[in-house]
């Protein structure tokens, strides 16, 4: 199966691809007699469970850690859940972190009068120094 028809099955781009074959994500793709790339159903399958992974968030890293567990048949489901665990432990502080830019923002919206006066907070709390 040629790179184009894993990239249209598996909803990962031939650049993205390659880019995993070039960080060691997945193995190389077998070379035909043309030196075109031939990728196998287990290749779609990989791929479809490194984009679905990466839909989810994880970071690379994580995906082949995943990857590795996922391959291996006598893996424990703690492993697993570890990784999910920390994954949502880190979720949890982004949206801790983009709840506070939020509500910084949506203060500084709320006290700026708008209107035609040149005294904007927004402006001058991003003029400010950090404390």
């Amino acid at each position: 199966m040629s790179i184009g028809d894993v990239a249209s099955r598996s909803g990962v781009p031939p650049k993205t691809i390659r880019y995993y074959e070039e960080i060691g994500l997945i193995a190389p793709a077998e070379r035909m007699e043309n030196r075109y790339r031939a990728y196998s159903e287990t290749d779609v399958q990989t791929l479809r469970f490194i984009q679905r992974s990466r839909s989810l968030g994880f970071p690379l890293k994580e995906v082949g850690e995943l990857l590795a567990l996922y391959r291996d048949r006598r893996r424990h489901a703690k492993d697993v859940k570890r990784l999910a665990l920390a994954h949502i432990a880190e979720l949890d502080r982004k949206i801790a972190e983009l709840t506070a830019i939020r509500r910084t923002i949506a203060d500084l919206a709320e006290r700026c009068h708008g209107g035609q006066r040149p005294e904007c907070p927004i402006l001058e709390e991003l003029e400010a120094s950090p404390h």
